[in-house]
């Protein structure tokens, strides 16, 4: 039995030792990218000569990417290829996609070497399905591409769809839902003869790439391809490009010794801290390729708060943009494009090489932190300015050494006080950048206060669902829009960790539904007094007028008040008194 253990225990030694090999080699690879931070996505296809438009209708039905275009409108194949006869080639020229993203700050591409509709942009040696052979030019796009990102010290990578491919016949289809799968069989056929051999052109042809990125946004255990399949791929990769990256839609688990970044949904962005490499993929619009008819294009502070919001969570931005057919980018991308990057300029400190600290996605009201790696420097994002010219920080134990607010290439010391983990700095009365203003905070040690709650930008503490220290017994409710978040309690007791910066009377406000006919006796204890009130019963507000359009009542109700008798740290507890239903929003306390 001694051996038995002692075998088991050695397996289990190298399973741990390998484990880690494989952790630091995915570490070795992906820091370049969890450096850079932010880079761009291109799509360029068939589907940018049709603008979105065939035959004089719009895209069908609601996912309506203009990339999507061939499967939506039910086109065949060999019209759709007719699309190539569109593009402008005298006019088409990769450098300038290239000199767009390095002026926007950003530190890599990713070009559609083949989209779902099956066309590859070079001149494959896989069929004839290619834009060089459909347009009849000799113009191998990608070979141009990498040879502009090499001039400008660009890190290239490929988007390849290798799950659907409306092209072969025996690719993945969405429709074959109805018409019937293809065998296993016949998709290894297409795999074989189309998928690999494209890899591997692409691998071996154009130089170092730096990443591979794969679209397929469900595990592989839902699709029709095998796990051998998805790693003969990832070991072709190794092989011919060892320090090439591999996202996570190649369709292994995130923790897969293949996977080096993990790739949330489109336009899907970070809630929490993650300690491993990923990434937003994100559009500058709606649609991915060039659409004629958009008209939702993001705002430039849209673009910032997506961007700074991910590396505050330790996460990455990679921002698309769809050139037309004659290569040129629609000038509401390049505007957006040249104020991001002529704010990197300026700021790009606070964000290249940077991560976040462990606390939640929308903690500050009036911006985001994010943390200099390796290093005890914070930089705050403001994004809206406080009126009274107070910035309230909480959740830093640490005193900083000193605080900077950057413009134009100067720094302004700014004066502060530390209540415990709360943070107050004094502002000047302009804030010095239009989009995003940045204070850069050094410190000796940076320690976190994690639980405690976060200082509004009005002075007082909204205690929620999501800040309570205890709340996972109770049911918390998000907001869908028209009731607001709220915990569904009985008679539990909920308790919030509340830094209180000065001695004086604190007020008690609450907004709550209470859904029962009869009145509901709550209590607050806080530093050792109590305050009693009863929540009289709710009904209805009116959402908008002659819509019967009705939802349940959240009042806001004062409680109590409580005197504190010197500044520290406390405990709030809040019960309702009877297991009767109380939908609880949230407590407001703050000083008199």
């Amino acid at each position: 039995m001694k051996k038995i253990y002692i075998l088991v225990a050695l397996i289990l030694s190298y399973q741990c030792f390998f484990a880690l090999q494989n952790a630091q080699a995915q570490s070795s690879r992906s820091s370049w990218f969890e450096e850079a931070r932010y880079g761009m996505f291109i799509h360029w296809g068939l589907y940018s000569a049709a603008e979105g438009m065939w035959k004089g209708e719009q895209l069908r039905y609601l996912n309506n990417y203009a990339e999507w275009l061939r499967y939506r409108n039910r086109i065949s194949k060999e019209e759709y290829g007719k699309l190539a006869e569109r593009f402008v080639w005298d006019r088409i020229d990769p450098e300038e996609w290239v000199l767009a993203a390095k002026k926007s700050g950003m530190k890599y591409i990713i070009m559609t070497a083949k989209h779902h509709d099956g066309v590859a942009l070079w001149n494959t040696q896989v069929g004839d399905y290619s834009l060089p052979k459909l347009s009849g030019s000799n113009r191998d796009v990608i070979k141009e591409l990498a040879e502009a990102c090499r001039k400008h010290d660009m890190k290239l990578g490929f988007y390849y769809s290798h799950w659907i491919d409306w092209e072969h016949p025996y690719a993945w289809d969405h429709n074959q839902e109805l018409t019937g799968h293809v065998t296993d069989a016949q998709f290894d056929q297409y795999w074989q003869e189309k998928a690999i051999p494209q890899l591997r052109e692409l691998l071996t042809n154009y130089g170092d790439i730096a990443v591979m990125w794969f679209d397929m946004w469900i595990p592989y255990q839902r699709s029709i391809f095998k796990k051998e399949q998805l790693e003969q791929a990832a070991s072709l990769i190794r092989s011919l490009q060892p320090n090439c990256l591999i996202n996570s839609r190649l369709g292994l688990d995130t923790n897969s010794e293949f996977v080096d970044f993990e790739t949330l949904g489109d336009n899907q962005f970070g809630t929490t801290y993650t300690e491993h490499a990923w990434e937003t993929p994100g559009t500058i619009a709606h649609s991915w390729g060039y659409n004629g008819q958009e008209k939702e294009w993001k705002s430039t502070a849209q673009l910032f708060e997506s961007l700074i919001s991910n590396v505050a969570l330790n996460g990455s931005f990679t921002l698309n943009i769809g050139p037309r057919a004659d290569g040129s980018i629609p000038f509401e991308s390049t505007s957006r494009l040249n104020d991001i990057g002529h704010w990197l300029q300026n700021y790009g400190e606070s964000v290249y090489g940077n991560t976040g600290l462990e606390f939640n996605s929308n903690r500050h009201d009036w911006g985001k932190l994010t943390r200099k790696k390796g290093e005890n420097i914070i930089y705050l994002h403001v994004f809206n300015w406080p009126l009274d010219r107070i910035l309230r920080v909480t959740g830093l134990n640490s005193k900083p050494e000193k605080i900077e607010l950057l413009a134009n290439n100067q720094t302004q010391p700014c004066s502060f006080d530390k209540y415990g983990p709360l943070l107050h700095i004094q502002l000047p009365k302009q804030q010095p950048d239009p989009f995003v203003s940045i204070l850069k905070l050094t410190f000796q040690t940076i320690e976190l206060d994690k639980d405690v709650v976060t200082e509004s930008t009005f002075g007082g503490f909204a205690l929620t669902g999501m800040n309570a220290k205890d709340a996972n017994n109770v049911k918390l409710v998000k907001y869908d829009g028209k009731r607001p978040a709220h915990l569904i309690m009985g008679d539990e007791k909920i308790s919030w960790s509340v830094y209180l910066p000065e001695a004086g009377q604190y007020s008690i406000d609450l907004s709550a539904h209470n859904p029962n006919d009869e009145g509901l006796p709550v209590r607050i204890t806080l530093a050792g007094q109590t305050a009693e009130a009863v929540v009289t019963p709710d009904g209805k507000v009116v959402v908008e007028p002659n819509e019967k359009n009705y939802v349940e009542e959240f009042a806001d109700r004062r409680l109590g008040e409580i005197t504190i008798t010197q500044p520290g740290k406390y405990t709030l507890e809040f019960q309702s008194l009877n297991r009767r239903p109380l939908w609880l929003n949230r407590l407001w306390i703050i000083k008199k």
